[in-house]
C-alpha cells in the first residue's frame, strides 16, 4: 500500500516534465512563447540592428571625447540588449551593432540622432524673453480666434542658438549632466508618480545653481530643456538648487518619463552626432551555429547520461532526469525573462550545466559513504543529502557572487555572460537540492529500495598531496615561466605578447556588393579561407546585410598591397568590380572603458569572495588560499592563449570568467572537508595529515565533475562552427587547470598558509 501512494506522485511529475518539454520544444501560442525558437538570439548568432554615426563638424575630435561618447552610448544601448557593442570606425564615426533586434527603423526613431542639448534662461540679462508659447491660436481685427493652419501648441525659441550662447542665456550644457533617471515620488495625494531626476557635474552643479537663483527670484520663472531642434521640457523653479540635484516633476506616466529622462541623457554626449547609416546584418556564425550547438547539447547530454548511469546506477538515472528538466527549464526561463542568448551567454549555461551536475555527483558521492558506513538506503539518503547542502550552497554563492558583480559592474558580452550564469546557477541548486531528491525519493517510495541500486564508495586511499606538493607547486611554475618567456620573445620580435583578435585591437571593415545573394556556409566555407591566403589576415570574420547582397568582412589592419590583394581576389573569382567595395578603419570593439569595467568586476568579486570564504569558514587562509588558486588557473589560461598564439577577444574575457566560477566552485568542495575534518589535527602533522585525507576523499568528486563539463565543452568543439571551437578549446584546458589547481595546489597552500602561520605564532 505503501507504494501505491507514490504513484500519483509519479504521474504529477511526469505531467510536469511533459509539459515542460512542450514548452522547450514546441511552445505557447502564436509566438512560440516559452521554446527555443522564441529565445532573442545576440548579433553572433542570429544578427542584428548597425547603426553608424558620423560625428559632425569635426574631422579629428579628441580620443577623450570620443571614448567618452562611446562610453555613454554603450550604456545607453544596453536598454535593446546587454551584449550591444558601441566601437569606433575610423576617426569620427562611432558604430552600434544591437544584437535579437531587426526593426532598425523603430531603433533610429527611439534612439534619434544624439545631438547637442542646451539648459536656456526664460529671460535675458535685458529681461527679454528667450523663449514664449504659442498656443497655435490667432486672433482677428474684429478679436474673432481661430486655429491658425499648420501651427502646433507649444514653446518657440526667439533667437539662434548662436545669439543664446553670445548673451550668455544658455546656463549649461547636455555635458555638465552627469544622469537622468525616472525615479518614484510621493505627491501632494500621498501617491507615488513617476518624476525625472537629475544630477549634474561639479561644474554644472555650480552653473545651474546660479540659474536657479534668478529664476527663483523671478516668480519662480522657468530653465528650458532644448534639444535637436525641439523643448523637452520647460520647468519651472521652485527653489534655488544649489546640491546639484533636480526634480523634473509633472502629470508624468512612467512612459513619458522615461522618454524624457532618455532624451537628456542621449543629450548629454560630449559630441553631436549624425547617422551616417543603418542596416540590419545577418549571424556572424550563421545559422548553422544554432544547429551544431544543439546537436553538441544532445551529445554531450548523452554523454553525461552514461556517465551518471554507469557509476551512480539509480542516483545517476534520477540526475539525468533532474538534467533533462534543467534544460527545459533553462530553455523556457531564457524565453519568458526575454534573455537575449550570445555566445559568452552560451558559457553560462555550460558552467551551469557543469554546476547542476557537480552538485548532484557531490550529493550521490556523500550516500555511498553512508551505505559503506552501515546505514541504511534511505538514512543514507536523508544524510548525504544533509551532509552535502554546505559545500553545495558555498560552492554556488561563491559563484553566484562572481556572476553578480560582473552583471552589476560589466558591460556588454559580459553582462550576457553573468546573466545566464546566474539564471543557471539558481535553476541548477534547486535541481539538485529540489528535483533529483524528489525523484529518488519517488523511486525509493515506489520500492526500488536496494543498496545495489545506489551503490557503495570504496574506501579512499590517502594519498600523500602534501609531501610531494612541491613538485606540483613547481610544475605550475614552470609553465607559467615558458609562457611569460614566449610573450617576452614574441614581443621582442614585434608579433606582441598576445595575438589579439579585431576586438581589441580593431582593424579594416571592407563591405563588398555582390550581383547575388551568397549563403553564409558558402561565405565562411569558402569566401573566408580564399581571402586569408590572399591578404595574409590572420581572422576574418564575415557579416552579412539583410535584404541585400552585401557582406561585411573585418579583418586585421590591412596596408595598400593586402587591399589590392582582397580586391583583386573579388574580382577574379566572384566578379566584384572595384567600386562595389568600400573599406573603412575600424577601432576595437572592446574599449579600454570595457576593459577597465572587467578588471575592477573581477577584483570586486575576488575580494567579496574572500570575505564570504573567510566569513562561512572562520578562517581567511581558506578564503587566500582560494584566491592564489584562482590566480594560478587565471595565469595558466593566459599563458596557453600566449604560447598556442590562440586570437584573444570577447571569449577569451569569457573563458576567464568561465574558468574562475568553476574553480572556486571545485575548490570550495575540498575545502569544505577540510573544515568537517578539521578538529582532527592540533599540530604541522596532523595538519598534513589532514589534508592528505581530505583531499583524498573528494578527489573521485572533482574528476566525476570535471569530466561531465568537459564532455560538454569537447562536443561544443567537436560539432560546433569556427566561433564556437575558438571558445571551447581553452575551456577545456581551463577545466583541466582547474580541477588540477583544486587538487594539488588550493590545498596544499592552505596547509602552506595554516601550518607556517601556526608555527611563527608560537
Amino acid at each position: 500500500m505503501k507504494r501505491l501512494k507514490w504513484i500519483p506522485a509519479l504521474i504529477a511529475t511526469l505531467v510536469v516534465f511533459v509539459v515542460l518539454g512542450y514548452s522547450a520544444v514546441y511552445g505557447w501560442g502564436n509566438d512560440k512563447s516559452g521554446s527555443l525558437s522564441s529565445i532573442d538570439l545576440g548579433l553572433d548568432l542570429a544578427g542584428g540592428v548597425s547603426i553608424t554615426y558620423q560625428v559632425a563638424g569635426e574631422e579629428n575630435p579628441s580620443k577623450e571625447d570620443m571614448s567618452d561618447t562611446i562610453f555613454k552610448l554603450q550604456q545607453r544601448v544596453e536598454q535593446y540588449s546587454t551584449e550591444a557593442q558601441v566601437y569606433q570606425e575610423g576617426s569620427n564615426r562611432i558604430n552600434i551593432e544591437i544584437p535579437g533586434v531587426t526593426d532598425a527603423n523603430r531603433i533610429l526613431e527611439e534612439l534619434g540622432n544624439p545631438g547637442k542639448m542646451v539648459f536656456i534662461s526664460h529671460l535675458d540679462k535685458d529681461g527679454n524673453e528667450n523663449y514664449t508659447y504659442h498656443s497655435g491660436i490667432t486672433t482677428d481685427a474684429d478679436g474673432n480666434m481661430s486655429l491658425e493652419e499648420g501651427v502646433m501648441p507649444g514653446y518657440q525659441l526667439n533667437k539662434t542658438l548662436e545669439e543664446l550662447e553670445k548673451d550668455g542665456s544658455i546656463v549649461l550644457s547636455g555635458t555638465d549632466v552627469a544622469s537622468a533617471q525616472v525615479v518614484g515620488q510621493q505627491n501632494e495625494y500621498g501617491q507615488q508618480e513617476p518624476v525625472v531626476s537629475l544630477e549634474f557635474t561639479k561644474e554644472g552643479a555650480q552653473a545651474f545653481g546660479e540659474a536657479t537663483k534668478v529664476a527663483y527670484k523671478n516668480n519662480q520663472d522657468t530653465i528650458a530643456i532644448y534639444y535637436d531642434g525641439k523643448f523637452l521640457s520647460v520647468p519651472s523653479v521652485k527653489a534655488e538648487i544649489l546640491d546639484g540635484k533636480s526634480i523634473i516633476s509633472g502629470n508624468f506616466t512612467f512612459e513619458s518619463a522615461n522618454e524624457l529622462a532618455t532624451n537628456i541623457r542621449v543629450g548629454a554626449l560630449k559630441l553631436e552626432l549624425n547617422e551616417l547609416r543603418s542596416n540590419v546584418v545577418g549571424a556572424q556564425l550563421g545559422s548553422d551555429a544554432i544547429r551544431t550547438s544543439l546537436i553538441a547539447a544532445a551529445v554531450g547530454f548523452a554523454l553525461i547520461a552514461i556517465f551518471m548511469i554507469v557509476f551512480f546506477r539509480l542516483l545517476g538515472f534520477s540526475a539525468t532526469l533532474a538534467l533533462g528538466f534543467y534544460c527545459g527549464a533553462i530553455v523556457f526561463l531564457l524565453s519568458a525573462f526575454e534573455m537575449t542568448l550570445t555566445l559568452p551567454g552560451i558559457a553560462g549555461i555550460i558552467l551551469s550545466i557543469g554546476m547542476a551536475v557537480d552538485a548532484n555527483v557531490l550529493v550521490f558521492a556523500r550516500i555511498r559513504e553512508e551505505i559503506a558506513a552501515g546505514k541504511a538506503v534511505d538514512d543514507a539518503r536523508k544524510s548525504g543529502y544533509n551532509k552535502a547542502l554546505s559545500s553545495i550552497l558555498d560552492g554556488n554563492i561563491t559563484t553566484l557572487i562572481i556572476a553578480v558583480v560582473l552583471r552589476v559592474a560589466g558591460t556588454g558580452t559580459i553582462k550576457g555572460f553573468a546573466e545566464t550564469l546566474i539564471l543557471g546557477i539558481i535553476l541548477s541548486m534547486f535541481t539538485a537540492l529540489f528535483v533529483t531528491r524528489w525523484l529518488t525519493s519517488i523511486f525509493y517510495g515506489l520500492g526500488l529500495q536496494s543498496p545495489v541500486l545506489y551503490g557503495k564508495a570504496k574506501k579512499a586511499t590517502t594519498k600523500a598531496f602534501v609531501e610531494k606538493r612541491k613538485i606540483s607547486y613547481s610544475i605550475s611554475a614552470s609553465i607559467i615561466a615558458i609562457g611569460i618567456v614566449v610573450m617576452i620573445f614574441n614581443a621582442a620580435n614585434g608579433r606582441g605578447a598576445f595575438n589579439y583578435s579585431l576586438d581589441f585591437v580593431g582593424g579594416t571593415s571592407t563591405t563588398v556588393t555582390f550581383d547575388k545573394a551568397y549563403e553564409f556556409n558558402v561565405v565562411e566555407s569558402d569566401m573566408v579561407p580564399t581571402i586569408k591566403e590572399a591578404t595574409g589576415a590572420k581572422e576574418v570574420l564575415p557579416q552579412a546585410v539583410k535584404g541585400t547582397n552585401q557582406i561585411i568582412f573585418k579583418t586585421g589592419t590591412l596596408n595598400v598591397e593586402q587591399r589590392e590583394a582582397f580586391e583583386k581576389v573579388m574580382a577574379e573569382k566572384y566578379g566584384v568590380s572595384g567600386e562595389n567595395i568600400a573599406a573603412e578603419t575600424i577601432s576595437s570593439t572592446i574599449s579600454s572603458e570595457m576593459r577597465i569595467d572587467a578588471v575592477k568586476a573581477v577584483i570586486v568579486a575576488l575580494i567579496l569572495m574572500l570575505i564570504y570564504i573567510w566569513i562561512r569558514f572562520k578562517d581567511i587562509k581558506f578564503g587566500a588560499a582560494a584566491i592564489i588558486a584562482l590566480f594560478h588557473d587565471a595565469l595558466v589560461v593566459v599563458v596557453a592563449y600566449a604560447i598556442s598564439r590562440y586570437a584573444v577577444g570577447t571569449t577569451f574575457i569569457a573563458v576567464i570568467l568561465t574558468i574562475i566560477g568553476y574553480s572556486i566552485n571545485d575548490t570550495i568542495v575540498t575545502f569544505d572537508r577540510i573544515r568537517e575534518n578539521l578538529h582532527l589535527a592540533n599540530n604541522k602533522k596532523e595538519f598534513s595529515e589532514l589534508v592528505d585525507k581530505s583531499v583524498s576523499q573528494t578527489v573521485t568528486r572533482s574528476l566525476f565533475t570535471s569530466a561531465t563539463t568537459f564532455f560538454t565543452v569537447l562536443a561544443l568543439f567537436i560539432f560546433g562552427v569556427a566561433d564556437i571551437k575558438a571558445f571551447a578549446l581553452p575551456l577545456m584546458v581551463g577545466v583541466i587547470c582547474g580541477t588540477y589547481s583544486s587538487i594539488f595546489i588550493a590545498s596544499p597552500v592552505w596547509y602552506d598558509l595554516k601550518a607556517n602561520l601556526k608555527k611563527s605564532s608560537k
